[in-house]
């Protein structure tokens, strides 16, 4: 499964909600693009690199950026 169907999956929202989300708000869902986390939290709608609480790395990524809408 991609990263952006497990986000959807873990916020309870379809795809296009998150990316309406990401579109229409100031913030954005976001989770970490390493194969074994699935952390997720709130980030800038063009984040690539967010940090990851878990990881201890860079590898956030907004539902946006994985949508490909940025």
């Amino acid at each position: 499964m991609d990263k952006l169907n497990k986000l959807a999956e873990i916020e309870g929202m379809s795809i296009e909600d998150l990316c309406s989300h990401a579109t229409f708000d100031g913030v954005a869902k976001g989770i970490c693009s390493n194969p074994d986390c699935d952390y997720t939290c709130e980030v800038e709608p063009d984040q690539k690199e967010g940090y990851c609480e878990v990881c201890k790395t860079c590898t956030v990524t907004s539902a946006a950026v994985l949508a490909g809408i940025i």
